[in-house]
């Protein structure tokens, strides 16, 4: 059987045993895109950069000729701090019925020919159109636009301009956004500014604020019959964002810092979610953009964007979260009790300091706080929604309080400080990755959506566990995450809500983090990267900007030792450290017993950062040895071992991976090391040895 065939199938067996539940559970994804190639800041650090938009437009313009039936609308986009301008963003507006929401001339994206605009005569049709369906329309000159104003009332059009200088306000992409969104006061009173001028050989029509869909609608329908009544080549759509619901597919495209971001339409099934992800992936392919990087030393990285998914419902009041006030405390206590679903697909950066923090990473002081305020929801047995969110927003944020950044982002729950942005029922899983391949992606959707699903059916009660050191030690290793995940994919499977081996298969991230396996005689050495938790350099509060200083200089390994096709136990074998002894842990998967320690190291010393007397540790030498002669050391380089310049970047994953075996120089040697020392207690953890300390 074909694998695609096989994933569909196990997507298709998954989205049967939600919609059993009878509660609709969508999904949305935020896949990014770089050019992997790049050493353009645009394509390293920078939101913005006019190769990027360049390269989104090619993109978009693939998306948008796959749905023909769908209106294109260049809205304003977000807006950040230390940004002059709102960033650029692509929409496609499309309603899930498939009846056309455009009927008019093509954006210039799309458009073979290009015609002289008559922005004047334009809104004096327009103007015309809106009276014959019984708007209160006026056709408003000014210097740089021609504009239309209009009513859905019987009162007339207030055109002004002395007593109301907001008629001639400035396009909207040209102006700084203030607040949380782009607001448009003269809608607020029921006045609909419609502008009109010409934009490099094509008309650009700016449009108002509009809640309404309908009334949205045929002010698109009335905007296409004039431009095809006059011939219009070519057309413009742009200004503020347009309303959805559950009849409407919205997508875009915009910039984010690194990587060109995709703002999917949520899917009501993950198949649907999975075949998107695929035209995402072709049309970035097809424009030479990856998701993912490869790193000279053969690292395997990210996009250098999120992969965040989101959950929600059709509508905020019939989305999971508030249709049954239990579900968010109760996945806040089944994420507690999983560290493997915050760490094993999440970034390089995570920890307290990183960009999704667990909640139980001393967002807020203690566990206990969080204890409290959870017991406090379950007493008042049937919360709000704003009760929910007022009470659990403060525990799901960062260290500075943003919750914007937290690994479960409730910001656009029930908020009331984001406008309409904040009330729509979504959940926001934040910690994970851009999936190297969509079935990454989709796989996950499905363990989140079956978490979901399974606590729908059987609420969470579980005491919230206070880890301790556990949690940065034990969960910081691939070998412990993996075992955690089984564990949260058995209780699937016990609860009705089991995922099938080729979801499994991409959810068992391992394949990036394999350093080397190499054979040291009969038994087989592994070295993988293991979880780093990097901290913030410099005060916290004072870093909100788009990008903060972290110091990454530390890294940690796993190494693990197993009996290749042989019976016998592993112990014997001992691991040194210049002349330290660093004790081996047993421990036993489906494949048999294992030693398995974690190491940290400092890798490299930072421009700025922690310990400034602390030396690069590169290569990290270490030995391994078994009392029946077989001794060994192994050398792990930062870079190709001789010092030599690679010759570029890595072509593919393959090249990648052997260069990273490569790094990792075993030299067998002849005789025993001399014996070693007990460790200071400082550097010995119960799962990872500390290094540094050495």
């Amino acid at each position: 059987m074909d694998s695609d065939d096989g994933f569909l199938r196990a997507l298709a067996a998954h989205d049967t045993a939600v919609s059993q539940l009878g509660l609709p559970i969508w999904i949305g994804a935020e896949p990014t895109f770089t050019d992997r190639f790049s050493e353009a800041p645009e394509w390293l650090f920078c939101a913005l950069g006019d190769e990027k938009r360049t390269r989104a437009e090619r993109v978009f313009t693939l998306l948008a000729k796959a749905a023909p039936n769908a209106a294109v609308i260049r809205c304003v986009g977000r807006q950040y701090e230390d940004e002059d301008l709102p960033r650029w963003n692509y929409g496609l507006y499309e309603s899930r019925d498939g009846v056309p929401t455009w009927k008019g001339p093509p954006d210039p994206l799309l458009a073979t020919s290009a015609g002289e605009p008559e922005p004047e005569r334009f809104a004096t049709e327009l103007t015309t159109n809106l009276q014959s369906q019984c708007y209160s329309a006026a056709t408003l000159a000014s210097p740089h636009h021609t504009r239309v104003l209009f009513r859905i009332d019987e009162a007339q059009p207030n055109v002004n301009v002395e007593e109301r200088p907001t008629l001639l306000r400035s396009a909207l992409e040209s102006e700084r956004i203030e607040g949380v969104q782009a607001s448009d006061d003269l809608a607020a009173t029921g006045d609909y500014l419609i502008s009109c001028f010409a934009n490099n050989g094509s008309l650009q029509i700016e449009l108002p604020a509009i809640d309404d869909i309908d009334m949205f609608r045929k002010l698109l329908d009335a905007i296409a019959q004039v431009a095809n009544d006059l011939n219009v080549p070519s057309l413009m759509l742009t200004g503020f964002p347009p309303p959805i619901d559950h009849t409407i597919k919205w997508m875009t495209v915009t910039a984010d810092p690194a990587v060109i971001e995709v703002n999917m339409a949520p899917s009501d099934q993950v198949v649907d979610l999975w075949q998107n992800l695929r035209g995402l992936q072709n049309a970035a392919n097809d424009e030479g953009l990856e998701s993912y990087r490869l790193q000279y030393n053969g690292e395997e990285s990210d996009s250098g964007g999120g992969g965040q998914i989101t959950l929600g419902g059709p509508t905020a009041q019939s989305s999971p979260f508030l249709r049954i006030p239990s579900m968010l405390p109760s996945l806040i206590r089944y994420f507690n009790h999983h560290p493997s679903l915050s760490y094993l697909h999440a970034f390089a950066s995570i920890g307290p300091a990183s960009q999704a923090p667990r909640v139980d990473e001393g967002v807020r002081g203690t566990v206990n706080e969080l204890k409290l305020t959870l017991d406090l929801l379950q007493r008042i047995g049937n919360p709000t929604p704003e009760t929910i969110w007022e009470t659990l927003a403060p525990f799901l944020a960062d260290p500075s309080g943003n919750t914007h950044r937290a690994e479960i982002n409730i910001e656009k729950l029930w908020n009331p400080y984001l406008g309409n942005r904040g009330r729509l029922g979504l959940v926001e899983f934040r910690s994970f990755r851009m999936g190297p391949v969509p079935e990454t992606t989709a796989s996950l959707a499905a363990l989140l959506r079956a978490i979901v699903g399974m606590l729908a059916a059987h609420r969470c009660e579980r005491p919230l566990m206070d880890w301790g050191t556990e949690l940065h030690e034990k969960y910081s290793l691939p070998f412990h995450l993996h075992h955690d995940l089984k564990s949260v994919l058995a209780e699937l499977k016990q609860n009705g809500f089991g995922l099938e081996d080729p979801i499994v298969h991409y959810l068992m991230r391992d394949k990036d983090l394999v350093i080397s396996r190499s054979n040291l005689g009969e038994t087989q050495f592994e070295l993988r990267r293991a979880m780093e938790f990097w901290p913030l350099v410099g005060d916290v509060a004072m870093q909100r900007g788009g990008s903060r200083t972290i110091d990454a200089s530390t890294h940690r390994l796993e190494i693990r030792l197993r009996n290749n096709n042989r019976p016998e136990s592993l112990d014997g074998w001992t691991l040194q450290y210049r002349d330290w002894n660093i004790p081996l842990r047993s421990e036993k998967d489906e494949s048999g017993n294992v030693k398995l320690v974690g190491l940290r190291y400092r890798s490299f010393v930072p421009q700025r950062g922690l310990h400034p007397p602390l030396p690069a540790q590169d290569p990290l030498v270490f030995t391994l040895s078994h009392p029946d002669d077989r001794h060994w050391e192994i050398s792990l380089y930062q870079w190709e071992p001789s010092g030599q310049a690679y010759p570029g970047l890595p072509d593919s994953l393959e090249e990648a991976r052997t260069r990273r075996q490569a790094r990792c120089v075993i030299k067998q040697l002849h005789r025993a090391p001399d014996p070693g020392q007990t460790p200071r207690n400082e550097a010995i953890g119960d799962h990872v040895a500390d290094l540094r300390w050495l």
